[in-house]
C-alpha cells in the first residue's frame, strides 16, 4: 500500500442541522428542503491511504480467499490487486456490449464462484465463473448463466449483487427507462431480485415462482444488511429525492408514482432521503453498526448511524470526485471506489483509485 499523495480526506462538511421532512403524495419538492446531514468536526474513519490507481471505469470489487477482485465497466475486465496494489487481468467478460451505464458493473463471490451482473446485447443478465488458481495466478472458468433477458438501457440498469445472510442471492434492478415497469411486477425492472447462488426461484420468495423480492424501484444500486438481518437499498431518484430504503420482502416502494417519503400507505417510504445534488448513491456498506453510502453526484461519503438511519454526516466532499462503490474489507478496513473516468467525472492524474480506512486501533 503506498500513501495517498492527496490532502487529509475527512472533509469537513459545512452546514447545519437538518430534519427530515416528507414530500407531497405525487412526489414534488415540498415548500422547505430537507437535507439530512449534519455538520462534522472531523472524519471518525481517519485518512484514507490508496490502495491502487489507474482503474478504468471501475465499478465493483469484491474478494475471494483475501484477494480483491475489481470489475471495469467497460473494457468488461476482472482485475485482481496484489499486496502492493498492482493489478493483473483475471478474465475478460464475454459478451458484453457497454452503453452509457450499462456494461461490467457488479461483483459478488460466493463457495469459490465469481458472480457477476453485466449488460449484454439482449439485456442485463447474471452470471457465474468459477475461480481456480492462487493470488497472482487466478482465473475463470466458462461462464454459467443465471438469468437473462433483464430490460436494459442507456441508464437505470441498477447491478449491485450480493448474498444476505440467508444465503440467497440479491440483484438490484433499475427501471431501463420504463418507469411504468416498476410497479408491474410481471415486469424484471424496477425491482430487487431474490435467487438461489444457482439461479433458482427461492420457495419463499413473496410471489410465488417469481425472482422478484421488492418492487417500485427507479435505479436501486446498494445493498447492505445489518447485524439483525435488517436489508437496506441506496436509490437514485430523477429530481428531487434520493433515498436509502428499508427492504421488506413483497415491499412496494412507490417509484414511478412517488419519490422519496410520501406518506401513502400503499408505498413504503424510504427512511432517509436527500436532495440529488447531495448525494446520487450507490454502493452501501455496514460496519460497526454504521451504514456507509458512496455518491456519484455528490462526490462524497454518508456515515449513517443504524438502526434508527434518520441523520447522516458527510466525508471526502469533493476531495476525491465522485464515489461509485465502498466496501469492508476482510481485515475489517472500509474500501472506498472513485469513478471519476466513465464519462461523467472530471479525472484528475491516477483516476481511478481505491482508497482504504483502516480501522481504529
Amino acid at each position: 500500500m503506498v500513501s495517498t499523495p492527496r490532502p487529509a480526506a475527512a472533509a469537513f462538511l459545512v452546514g447545519g442541522l437538518f430534519l427530515l421532512t416528507s414530500c407531497t403524495g405525487n412526489g414534488d419538492r415540498t415548500s422547505e428542503p430537507a437535507p439530512s446531514e449534519t455538520a462534522s468536526a472531523a472524519s471518525s474513519l481517519g485518512e484514507p491511504r490508496t490502495v491502487t490507481e489507474n482503474l478504468d471505469a471501475p465499478w465493483s470489487v469484491a474478494f475471494h480467499d483475501g484477494t480483491p477482485l475489481v470489475s471495469e465497466r467497460d473494457s468488461a475486465r476482472i482485475l485482481e490487486l496484489d499486496d502492493a496494489g498492482q493489478a493483473r487481468e483475471v478474465g475478460v467478460v464475454r459478451g458484453v456490449a457497454p452503453r452509457g451505464e450499462g456494461g461490467l458493473l457488479g461483483l459478488t463471490v460466493h463457495e469459490n464462484y465469481l458472480y457477476a451482473y453485466s449488460t449484454a446485447q439482449d439485456g442485463n443478465r447474471i452470471q457465474r465463473f468459477p475461480i481456480t488458481g492462487t493470488p497472482g495466478t487466478l482465473s475463470l472458468g466458462d461462464a454459467e448463466t443465471l438469468l437473462d433477458g433483464i430490460p436494459a438501457g442507456s441508464t437505470h440498469n441498477g447491478g449491485r449483487i450480493a448474498f444476505g445472510p440467508d444465503g440467497m442471492l440479491y440483484a438490484t434492478v433499475g427501471d431501463a427507462g420504463n418507469r411504468a415497469a416498476a410497479q408491474d411486477r410481471e415486469s424484471l425492472s424496477g425491482k430487487i431480485l431474490r435467487l438461489t447462488p444457482s439461479g433458482d426461484v427461492p420457495q419463499d420468495n413473496p410471489f410465488p415462482g417469481s425472482p422478484v423480492y421488492s418492487y417500485g424501484h427507479r435505479n436501486p444500486q446498494g445493498l447492505a444488511w445489518a447485524q439483525d438481518g435488517t436489508m437496506y437499498s441506496s436509490e437514485f431518484g430523477q429530481s428531487t429525492w434520493d433515498e436509502l430504503n428499508v427492504i421488506e420482502p413483497g415491499g412496494n416502494y412507490g417509484w414511478p408514482e412517488v419519490e422519496g417519503m410520501a406518506g401513502r400507505d400503499e408505498f413504503i417510504d424510504p427512511v432517509q432521503q436527500w436532495q440529488p445534488a447531495e448525494a446520487s448513491p450507490s454502493g452501501i456498506a455496514i460496519m460497526d453498526g454504521t451504514l456507509y453510502m458512496a455518491n456519484l453526484r455528490g462526490a462524497r461519503l454518508h456515515e449513517i448511524p443504524l438502526p434508527e438511519a434518520t441523520q447522516s454526516v458527510a466525508y471526502l466532499t469533493d476531495e476525491y470526485g465522485r464515489l461509485r462503490d465502498v466496501t469492508v474489507a476482510p481485515d475489517g478496513s472500509l474500501w472506498v471506489m472513485t469513478n471519476n473516468t466513465d464519462g461523467r467525472g472530471s479525472p484528475s492524474e491516477g483516476d481511478d483509485r481505491i482508497l482504504r480506512f483502516d480501522p481504529a486501533t
